[in-house]
């Protein structure tokens, strides 16, 4: 083979391999004939004509997501940041006119977004833009798809991902929520508080209630006794003047009993009058007379019944 056989040989080649193309899996290829638009090829190996046919470019077809943040002014008058997430697409069908009639689409996205966020915003409180985030990212959805569907692409989703206000702002917001937490627990503190005392006050009413019934209890009985004791007394022949007499005497010593059973206890009688200690001595004096009498009728009347329970047995 001579040399101009080869080289034709190997042009003819270097032609057939620089005219094979590949395009990848959600991709598509613009192709040109002399700088005019010829065909959009789809995935796959293709062959064009060299130095005649060229790849002017390539869209993916995948869903893409720009991230776009916008700092507006609240009805409020409050400034704040949003970063809204919108996610689009090229559509397989208007390849050529998203290649060619936009050459920056994010650029178009972007400004379609300030001005959807600076029209919706500023009609809102700041609360009310945290409320209501969905209807901005709905809001800028639509103005998008109504935009960019004429360019190739379309919007799948838009997302309000983010709001972010001024720095002292949401220390004022802090220091609210802080405020209303701290009077919120205040109330609760109260009304434990108030349910305490009220319950306390229940509790000793309760037991003065308890107390009081006691005592009641406790004069009765020792009425009851009383009045028994005058009763014995009366039965053996005393009356219920010396009964009362000897009563009180018998309390009084039991009292002095009492007293003298603690260790750091003092006590001091003090009569009124000469006239009076003297007249206590004699009532005390008395009641012992009648304590001693009451003491032998007793003795003799037991003597007695046993006297007659012997007789009885023999």
């Amino acid at each position: 083979m001579s040399m101009l056989s080869f080289f034709i040989v190997f042009i003819v080649v270097l032609g057939v391999v620089s005219g094979l193309f590949m395009v990848k899996q959600q991709t598509a290829a613009i192709i040109e004939r002399f700088g005019k638009f010829l065909v959009i090829r789809q995935p796959g190996l293709h062959i064009k004509i060299p130095l005649v046919d060229r790849i002017a470019g390539r869209l993916s077809l995948k869903i893409l997501q720009l991230d776009v943040i916008v700092e507006t002014k609240t009805k409020d008058d409050v400034f704040v940041k949003l970063k809204v997430s919108v996610q689009y697409k090229v559509l397989p069908e208007k390849v050529y006119d998203a290649f060619y009639k936009l050459d920056f689409p994010q650029d178009q996205i972007t400004s379609y977004v300030f001005d959807v966020i600076r029209a919706e915003v500023p009609k809102m409180k700041l609360d009310d833009v945290f409320e209501k985030k969905d209807d901005i990212a709905i809001a800028v959805k639509s103005e998008l798809n109504d935009a960019m569907v004429n360019y190739g692409y379309d919007i799948i989703k838009a997302l309000v991902t983010d709001i972010d206000p001024d720095a002292q702002v949401k220390e004022a917001m802090n220091r609210i929520n802080a405020a209303e937490r701290e009077k919120v627990a205040a109330q609760y503190e109260g009304d434990a508080a108030r349910i305490l005392i009220v319950e306390k006050a229940k509790a000793e009413a309760e037991s003065k209630r308890l107390q009081g019934q006691g005592i009641a209890d406790q004069r009765r009985e020792i009425a009851r006794g009383l009045e028994e004791s005058v009763d014995v007394l009366n039965n053996v022949g005393i009356n219920s003047q010396e009964a009362s007499a000897l009563i009180v005497v018998t309390q009084h010593y039991d009292t002095l009993q009492s007293i003298g059973e603690e260790t750091n206890s003092n006590l001091i009688l003090l009569p009124n009058s000469p006239q009076a200690g003297s007249d206590m001595l004699n009532n005390m004096v008395a009641s012992f007379t009648a304590s001693n009498q009451i003491g032998e009728a007793m003795k003799q009347q037991n003597l007695s019944k046993k006297n007659d329970t012997d007789k009885n047995k023999q």
